[in-house]
This record gives C-alpha cells, structure tokens and sequence, in this order.
C-alpha cells in the first residue's frame, strides 16, 4: 500500500499482510485488511480478517440477519458493542462501492478518498469455533461502521461508511480509550468535512475482479 499522504495511519501500517492480494470487488465475508491494537497486550496488528462479525457466544458463524455494518449512532446501547467497545480498529482500503436507481437497471458508483488510503471505522471480535481444543480455533472477525449520509452520498444511500479522521485515529485504536457514545458521535461528526471531499464516478457492472473494475463508465453515445 502506498501510504503517503495518508496522515497518522502511516504510523499503524507496515507492509502488507500475509498473504495480502489486492482485490477491487470485496464482497461479504471476503478477507479484507485491518489495523488494530490489543487489548491484552497493546500490540498493534495489521492484517487480513473475513468482513462479517461474529459474536463470542455465537455457536456458529451463520446468522439470520447480517452482521456486515452497524449504525453509530444507536451503537453503544448494543449489547454486543458493551462488549467489545475497547476492540476498535480501521479498514484501510481504496474506495468503496454504491449502487442506485432501481434493480432492474441500477447504476455502480465508485467513491475514493483525496488520499491514497482511505481508513474506514469499525469494530473487531474473536470467535473461537465451540468444538475446538484448547489453544486452537480463534478466528478475528469484523465490522463497518456507518453514519447518515452526506455530500454526493446523499443521492445516492442513507447511509455511508464512517471515515477516521486524523484527529481521532489513535485515540480510536487505543483500547484505553472510552468508547462510549460520546466517542462514537465525535468520530461520526469529524467524518463529515472529509467524506464531503470523496471523489465519485460512475462504473460498469460487476464482473470478475480487477482493476478496470474501477474506470469510470463510458459515456453514452
């Protein structure tokens, strides 16, 4: 990842994640990378983790409803949020995808920060598959957080990821730090003059995965 200019993250991220291979259709449950500190230890971490929460009492990693994003807003009365509230950590990606118009013809639209990296907020948890010996069968999962939309997004969804502002990134990935709603609504709102900046285009249907997944549509003769 090319990290100039891209502020304070440029201290959390080393390298690339094992394993790390770039993808421009990331799609539920697909590995995507992560920065985070440890609670236990305050060891900050960089990797590849399956886009989906999953809870620590969960039995399994099948759910009926998705786990995908989570409001900021109603967050921290969540019981889940109760417990995790201290595993906080940042998507750095590229971009992000949203769709209008209605299914039968909807439009794709690519967004891009005036950064290379755009570091997108969230929360983590460990999982330990319930029929795994002792030691063995820990798996980090993850999810977005997102916020009421605003500037070109507006148009377009009602909601939009949650951008990390400079100001807050490591505050944010401290796990001393309370992560109370107040937090929550601080990082929120300190999102909005950036993600007003995102650049956008129009692109063409999915198909497979690659880089012209991203070139902006043509325009109709």
């Amino acid at each position: 990842m090319d990290m100039s200019g891209s502020g304070g993250l440029s201290h959390c991220l080393t390298g690339r994640p094992d394993d790390y291979q770039a993808s421009w259709n990331v799609k539920p449950t697909h590995q995507i990378p992560i920065t985070f500190t440890s609670q236990n230890y305050a060891v900050k971490s960089f990797g590849l983790v399956p886009w989906s929460l999953v809870a620590p009492w969960s039995a399994s990693t099948t759910f009926k409803f998705p786990t995908l994003n989570a409001r900021s807003e109603q967050i921290a009365l969540n019981a889940l949020y109760i417990v995790l509230k201290p595993q906080r950590r940042l998507n750095p990606g590229a971009g992000f995808y949203r769709w209008s118009g209605p299914k039968s013809s909807r439009a794709s639209h690519a967004f891009f920060d005036p950064n290379p990296i755009l570091p997108l907020a969230g929360l983590y948890s460990w999982w330990r598959q319930p029929a795994a010996i002792i030691g063995e069968g820990w798996c980090l999962t993850v999810r977005i957080l997102t916020r009421t939309s605003t500037g070109m997004m507006k148009s377009l969804h009602v909601r939009m990821p949650v951008r990390m502002s400079d100001g807050f990134l490591l505050g944010w990935l401290d796990p001393d730090t309370v992560g109370d709603q107040l937090l929550l609504d601080a990082v929120s709102k300190a999102s909005i003059p950036i993600s007003e900046q995102l650049c956008e285009h129009t692109v063409k249907p999915f198909h497979g995965d690659g880089p012209e997944l991203i070139e902006p549509a043509s325009s109709p003769s």
